[in-house]
């Protein structure tokens, strides 16, 4: 828990999935998505999570997260209480050089948009780019997903 610091792109392809190690399904809605205090649950495999992150930095790669494993019935039971907008997704981890892309394909009213994120220990910190690795859009807030539940790509 902390200050996460990750860089977001949009995925010009699907490759990435030959070279994933693992695949979960996601199901996540917001309790608050407020831009400066988000709550967030996840369903996530068989695990639930509660989150919670504080506005981003200006340039919009990072910003606090304090987050917390919890039991999937709880979970499920607070989806239904959630904002109207629930998403859904698979997350594909890939490994490339030190770092773990987080490939998420949108399933729903999100469907066909695919983003990857790479956490970093630091802003300027260097990493590999893979070839499937598109435009870069860190920072746009379009592509939040707490945006996303709220206005999801079909509407665009």
């Amino acid at each position: 828990m902390g200050i996460e610091i990750e860089r977001k792109f949009l995925v010009t392809s699907t490759s990435f999935k030959a070279d994933a190690y693992q695949k979960k399904h996601i199901k996540q809605g917001f309790l608050n998505s407020d831009k400066n205090r988000i709550v967030r649950v996840r369903v996530y495999g068989n695990d639930g999570y509660l989150t919670i992150k504080g506005p981003s930095n200006t340039s919009g790669t990072s910003r606090y997260e304090w987050e917390q494993k919890i039991p999937v019935k709880e979970a499920l039971r607070l989806l239904d209480l959630c904002e109207e907008g629930v998403i859904e997704k698979e997350r594909y981890l890939v490994c490339i050089g030190e770092h773990t892309y987080e490939i998420d394909v949108f399933l729903g009213d999100n469907e066909d948009l695919i983003v990857a994120e790479v956490e970093l220990s630091e802003e300027n910190e260097k990493f590999l780019r893979p070839s499937w690795l598109g435009v870069e859009v860190t920072g746009i807030s379009k592509y939040y997903n707490s945006n996303l539940s709220k206005r999801p790509f079909k509407q665009w």
